[in-house]
């Protein structure tokens, strides 16, 4: 049917190119029915390369964390538990291997707009809000957690005094710091997060960022609308995040719902986290920003945990941290204003949003 189309088209090209001086109206109906036939077949491709992509991501992913990372981080030998936790943070790479491998196997040439340079030089705004902005979301969700839940707060920081006496047992070296010299302590690490959190987990969270928002995310947006293509992407990012939700991280194990609402939740997550990262992506034609962002989420946002009463536990699902629905209220808040802004700017645009 495809092939009668097309033949049919070429037919009435060549008719009509032959009355080009006499019927030009013609001519232009039939280039336009060329461009929309090449529309299609890049659709075709771009629908290809997605469904590769995930595909050896998912793949290698699950296959290593399943089969690999899991019996390492159950292991009773306390070696082979610390590898399997080192080995966590090397899953971040992944998406980069499913970037260079689709391009590879797809023929898809390494040139162009990679989505990995600087591009400073006009979006220094942008570059704030990969650094301070999110730490200042972060503060927003703790100090309201604490302000709602003020039992769960410990002026002693008893929390960050027990982890001090586990580590003088285990090592048999030191002293426990008094209140004072433990919030001294803590405020160094709070200022140390802000200032540098981003620049040291800049490039394990690169590995991840050139492939969800440097390589996925621009495809995605030739296929759908950008309500949608937020919404898909952070989805499949949460959905990356599975078997390690299963083992209880993030979320922990043993709460109702477990794992499937540790696995909802994520998701919930990754759409809000993504449209945030996505909206420094898209502005900035980079996702060195979203990278940053990335970075300081990673090493900052559960600042608050160390804050907590640990005779008033806290609810992960809730807060202080930005995985709950308290504790990420600010993040909460600005993916709604920049997706809606991303939604404004699409429908005002004649070609709509682009990151080509």
């Amino acid at each position: 049917m495809e092939i009668r189309l097309k033949n049919k088209i070429f037919q009435s090209r060549d008719l009509c190119l032959r009355a080009l001086d006499t019927n030009s109206a013609c001519a232009k109906s039939v280039r336009r029915i060329e461009e929309k036939m090449e529309q299609l077949e890049e659709k075709k491709i771009n629908k290809t390369r997605i469904i590769l992509y995930l595909a050896i991501t998912f793949v290698i992913t699950f296959a290593m964390e399943i089969f690999v990372v899991r019996p390492l981080i159950q292991s009773s030998d306390e070696s082979q538990a610390l590898l399997g936790q080192s080995l966590i943070a090397g899953m971040m790479y992944i998406p980069t291997i499913g970037v260079i491998a689709t391009r590879l196997l797809t023929k898809e040439r390494f040139a162009g707009n990679l989505f990995i340079a600087l591009n400073i030089k006009k979006n220094l705004k942008y570059y704030g809000m990969a650094w301070f902005g999110m730490a200042f979301l972060t503060v927003v969700g703790t100090v309201l957690y604490f302000l709602i839940f003020r039992k769960c707060f410990d002026p002693e920081l008893g929390y960050l005094k027990a982890m001090y006496e586990a580590q003088i047992e285990m090592t048999g070296a030191g002293e426990v710091p008094d209140t004072s010299g433990l919030w001294n302590m803590m405020l160094q690490q709070v200022v140390f997060g802000i200032l540098f959190s981003p620049f040291l987990n800049i490039i394990n969270c690169f590995g991840e960022e050139w492939g969800w928002r440097g390589y996925l995310l621009p495809k995605l947006m030739k296929q759908f609308k950008i309500v949608p293509t937020l919404l898909i992407s952070g989805v499949i990012w949460g959905l990356w995040h599975a078997p390690l939700i299963v083992l209880g991280h993030n979320y922990g194990v043993g709460y109702p719902g477990y794992p499937v609402v540790g696995i909802l939740a994520m998701c919930v997550f990754c759409v809000v986290m993504g449209t945030l990262l996505s909206y420094l992506t898209i502005h900035t034609k980079s996702c060195i920003p979203a990278a940053m962002a990335h970075g300081m989420i990673n090493g900052f946002s559960s600042v608050g945990i160390y804050f907590t009463s640990l005779t008033h536990p806290y609810n992960v699902f809730v807060g202080p941290t930005a995985l709950g629905i308290v504790g990420g209220i600010g993040f909460i808040a600005a993916a709604g204003v920049m997706g809606y802004k991303l939604y404004q700017q699409e429908k005002n645009s004649e070609e709509g949003l682009s990151l080509m």
